[in-house]
């Protein structure tokens, strides 16, 4: 590529990442009330996402032998018992995800 296609290429992604950025803030910004679906979208979406992502960490999970299944298992327990100790999802996830790669690499 030449200069000029890298730098108007970085101009196109800059306008457009902005773009996305600061759009919800002309559409809902100023003393408009953020419509109703928006507002359950927002309460909703999260749940919903980490439901997904439970299912993609799980999805190649198989059960034909304990070296397959527990691991995970482990993880989720160790991930969901210190969420709901510490309330912390930094926390949680980090020390399953810890937990996880003790357990393939040293334990299974």
């Amino acid at each position: 590529m030449r200069d000029t296609s890298v730098w108007l290429t970085i101009a196109v992604i800059a306008l457009v990442t902005a773009g996305i950025r600061f759009l919800p803030f002309l559409v809902f910004g100023g003393s408009r009330k953020t419509p109703a679906i928006i507002e359950r979208l927002g309460a909703v979406l999260p749940y919903a996402i980490m439901g997904m992502l439970v299912v993609y960490c799980l999805k190649g999970t198989h059960f034909a032998s304990p070296d397959g299944f527990l691991p995970p298992l482990i993880a989720c327990c160790v991930v969901a018992g210190l969420y709901v100790w510490k309330r912390s999802t930094l926390l949680s996830i980090v020390c399953g995800t810890l937990c996880y790669m003790v357990l393939v690499q040293l334990v299974f």
